[in-house]
């Protein structure tokens, strides 16, 4: 089963209406297609795992947990979320307040050839959250249930999370900057200052 997506909001779109909000927030992307997004409204602030699928959400846990004053949001994709259901379970446990995750879902494995992922057979990532015990979560289909959900990504008590239905226009592959070590060291600069960032 392959073809079309229930969703019909563009990914670029939906990542810099959300960006639009961070203020100062940590922002953890996935494998892939979040991490191409993010790339093109670039951050200081923006850890990027293109090439570790099912780590994103764990990685936003463990930032959540070790800065509790900052808030923390996971951006990544259907497949990913799908392969890592553990972390669901993981961070109802912790429940972490400052956490949120966001899942840009175009019901397709984007990175592997277009197959069908199993929210295209119905799949309810959202329910998962909830049965898992996330204190909220919403699946989102418009522009207006966008611009509605988009600022309690970075303000509503968590864990929250929210699913993003978007259509399955494809975008080159590629970001601004590949140098992992250096994403790395920016990010841990701007989070812990340069005195620290390298201890």
């Amino acid at each position: 089963m392959t073809g079309e997506s229930s969703g019909t909001m563009d990914r670029r779109a939906v990542m810099r209406t959300i960006v639009a909000h961070r203020g100062d927030a940590l922002i953890v992307t996935g494998l892939g297609s979040t991490t191409y997004d993010a790339g093109t409204v670039d951050h200081p602030n923006t850890f990027c795992l293109w090439g570790g699928m099912g780590a994103a959400a764990m990685v936003g846990l463990g930032l959540a947990i070790a800065q509790p004053d900052r808030r923390v949001l996971v951006m990544t994709g259907d497949g990913e979320m799908l392969m890592g259901l553990g972390a669901f379970a993981t961070i109802g446990a912790q429940r972490p307040p400052n956490l949120a995750v966001a899942v840009i879902d175009n019901e397709h494995y984007s990175e592997t050839g277009m197959q069908a992922t199993h929210t295209r057979r119905g799949a309810d990532l959202a329910a998962m959250a909830k049965a898992c015990g996330f204190a909220a979560s919403e699946t989102v289909r418009t522009e207006d249930e966008l611009a509605a959900a988009a600022p309690k990504l970075f303000s509503q008590d968590g864990p929250f999370f929210v699913a993003i239905k978007v259509n399955t226009q494809r975008y080159p592959m590629s970001i601004r900057v590949r140098d992992g070590a250096y994403l790395k060291d920016r990010f841990r600069e701007n989070l812990l200052g340069a005195e620290r960032a390298f201890f």
